[in-house]
C-alpha cells in the first residue's frame, strides 16, 4: 500500500480486496481508493461521474472505490496502529455550513481480511465514529453523507474483525481517536498545513503520538541537512535486507528494523519521491547508485 496527496485527493494505491458504502460502492478487487475534496457549494447530480473524471485525470485504472467531501485534505488524519492504517476527514457542518457535512473513513489492513471481516470492519468503524462524536459532546451519530471504505491486501489472515479481535480492536481505537482529531482540524482548533499523521506508540505507555516534523526533538537523527518528509517511511516494512533487518520485539514477536536506512532522508531522493509518489523502492535505489557514480 502506498498513499499520497495530489490535486485535492488523498490517493491510496495497492492491490486491495475492499468494501465501500460510498458512491458506486460494494465489495470487490480495486487498485485505487481515494477521498477527494470538492469545492464549497459543489452539487453535481451525478457524483459517480465526478469520481470517473478524477481517476481519468490521474491516469489511473478504472478499478477503484472513491469518496467525496467538502473537507480539505490538509485537515485529514492518518493513523497507524501496527498493521492497521486509517484515513479520516470529518466535518459536521457546524463551522463551514451544511456542505461540510461529511465524515469519510478509509480503513486499511496490511494483513488480509476475509470478505466478512471487511464488512465487520465497516460496522466497527461506524461504532467508533459514533463513540467519538458522543464523547466530544455532539448530539449526533454522524451525517447524512458519511461513508466508509475498508480494504486489505494479501490472502486472508483474519476471518473476523469484530471489536474484540486483534484487527477490530485496532480499527476501533484508531477511528475513535482519529474522528475527534479530524474534527478539531476542520474546526480550526488545531491548525496544520498538511494531513496529520499519528502512530500508536507503546513507548512510555500506550498512547497516540502525532508526528510534527517542525517540533521533532530528535532532528537530525541521521545527518545534518537531512530531509524528514518521510520520517515514517511509505515503504515500511520493505523487507529489503540491504536497508534493514528483522529483530525481536519487546512483545516476543518480530519487527522490521530499518533505523540505519537513510535513503529517503537524502534530499534528492525525497524531492524525487515527492514529484513521483508512485516510484518503486528499486527506482529510488537506482537513482542513488547513479548519483554516487556521478
Amino acid at each position: 500500500m502506498r498513499y499520497y496527496l495530489r490535486n485535492g485527493s488523498l490517493l491510496v494505491r495497492g492491490a486491495f480486496r475492499a468494501a465501500s458504502t460510498g458512491i458506486r460502492g460494494g465489495i470487490g478487487n480495486v487498485s485505487t481508493i481515494f477521498n477527494h475534496t470538492v469545492p464549497r457549494g459543489w452539487n453535481d447530480p451525478d457524483p459517480g461521474r465526478e469520481l470517473d473524471l478524477i481517476i481519468s485525470r490521474e491516469g489511473l485504472p478504472d478499478d477503484y472505490f472513491g469518496l467525496l467531501t467538502a473537507v480539505s485534505q490538509n485537515n485529514a488524519c492518518i493513523l497507524q496502529y501496527d498493521y492497521i492504517t486509517v484515513f479520516i476527514t470529518a466535518g459536521t457542518g457546524e463551522h463551514d455550513g451544511p456542505d461540510s457535512n461529511t465524515i469519510n473513513i478509509i480503513v486499511y489492513s496490511s494483513e488480509g481480511l476475509s470478505d466478512g471481516g471487511l464488512l465487520e470492519a465497516v460496522m466497527v468503524a461506524t461504532e467508533a465514529k459514533v463513540s467519538s462524536l458522543l464523547n466530544a459532546g455532539k448530539q449526533v451519530t454522524g451525517t447524512a453523507t458519511d461513508a466508509v471504505i475498508t480494504a486489505s491486501e494479501g490472502a486472508p489472515v483474519h476471518t473476523f474483525c469484530g471489536k474484540k479481535t486483534g484487527p477490530g480492536m485496532r480499527v476501533f481505537a484508531a477511528v475513535e481517536y482519529g474522528v475527534s482529531e479530524a474534527l478539531k482540524r476542520h474546526a480550526g482548533e488545531i491548525k496544520r498545513n498538511r494531513p496529520s499523521f499519528f502512530i500508536f506508540s507503546r513507548y512510555g505507555g500506550d498512547h497516540w503520538a502525532e508526528w510534527v516534523p517542525e517540533d521533532c526533538p530528535y532532528y537530525p537523527c541521521h545527518f545534518p541537512g537531512q530531509r524528514c518528509d518521510y520520517c515514517y517511511c511509505p515503504f515500511y516494512p520493505c523487507m529489503d535486507e540491504s536497508l534493514g533487518e528483522w529483530v525481536q520485539s519487546s512483545h516476543n514477536g518480530r519487527v522490521w528494523n530499518c533505523s540505519g536506512c537513510t535513503l529517503l532522508h537524502l534530499p534528492h531522493i525525497a524531492d524525487y519521491l515527492g514529484k513521483n509518489p508512485e516510484a518503486s523502492l528499486n527506482e529510488l535505489k537506482a537513482l542513488e547508485r547513479c548519483k554516487k557514480k556521478g
